[in-house]
């Protein structure tokens, strides 16, 4: 059965996808989907989903039951660091895809947190449900991934507003300077290549801090703290002011000593979507990585 909301707006200025999205407590980009499929009007009217709205407005959303999507559970191992009735924080291992794509329907991280959490399957009718950030395939470390609807828009409301702490720990070839900094550029998909990114004129905002934590000879291991979450970002960064991150196959080049990029999620910090409580979790280097550093470190005599 359908679920419909009759809101009367009592100040103006605000989006009506933000509006929606805040009222139904949903995530944004549904928000967006429901305006796009005529679910939302005002005053009786389909409306963009940009559109201001003015003090008085009537907004009606009907929000359809979730479509069966056709995800399966999986027992597939997870690292879990903290869990609640809201969220789950696992600690995803390097090779594993976050969610559904083309080409691949199973052995993603959604599958196996459906096996875990099995209410996870009605948020938003969707093949990522729960999911408000990602990692590539081959970046290891934490994510947060929200249980019920309420939770995905509080998080995702976080991450719009950049006041989720997220810290990255990666080598990048050469010796970066100067030790702390920023790299302002904008990213879209490459001009030349659809199934990469690059940074283009016209791109989307992109910044990403970082922070020295030790050179070695030829390389500089950083914390790297993204603000902005485009798609592949830290990677086409680095790459395009001439410090590829180390084994990066796509952005830089293979490596012997390591079969994936190095890169780890290893901090990540939020409210509860429940209390306001920040909390901030912490993920050791995974041993391909830590093994790696070491042989460098030798070799270097470091």
């Amino acid at each position: 059965m359908d679920k419909k909301y009759e809101l009367t707006v009592d100040s103006p200025g605000s989006r009506l996808d933000t509006y929606v999205a805040e009222q139904c407590q949903i995530s944004r980009a549904y928000a967006q989907k429901l305006i796009d499929d005529g679910q939302v009007t005002i005053n009786g009217q389909h409306a963009k989903a940009s559109h201001r709205l003015d003090a008085g407005d009537r907004v009606v959303a009907t929000i359809p039951p979730p479509s069966p999507i056709s995800l399966t559970a999986e027992d597939i191992p997870l690292k879990v660091v903290y869990e609640d009735s809201d969220t789950i924080v696992v600690d995803k291992p390097a090779g594993l895809l976050v969610h559904p794509a083309a080409g691949q329907y199973t052995g993603t991280l959604v599958n196996a947190l459906l096996a875990r959490c099995p209410d996870l399957g009605v948020i938003d009718g969707s093949v990522r449900p729960g999911i408000v950030h990602r990692l590539d395939k081959d970046t290891s470390g934490l994510m947060v991934v929200a249980k019920n609807n309420a939770s995905q828009a509080s998080l995702s409301r976080q991450i719009k507003q950049r006041s989720i702490t997220k810290g990255y720990l990666a080598l990048v070839t050469g010796h970066l300077a100067p030790e702390q900094g920023a790299i302002e550029a904008p990213i879209g998909r490459h001009p030349h290549n659809r199934k990469r990114m690059a940074v283009v004129t016209g791109g989307r905002e992109a910044r990403t801090r970082y922070q020295v934590i030790k050179y070695l000879n030829g390389y500089t291991l950083l914390e790297v703290m993204p603000e902005t979450g485009r798609t592949h970002q830290i990677r086409v960064h680095f790459s395009a002011i001439g410090h590829p991150v180390f084994g990066d196959p796509v952005y830089g080049k293979k490596s012997p000593l390591l079969e994936r990029q190095f890169l780890h999620a290893h901090r990540l910090g939020f409210k509860l979507p429940s209390s306001g409580e920040y909390v901030e979790f912490r993920s050791e280097l995974p041993p391909e990585l830590d093994n790696a550093l070491q042989r460098i470190s030798a070799e270097n005599g470091g």
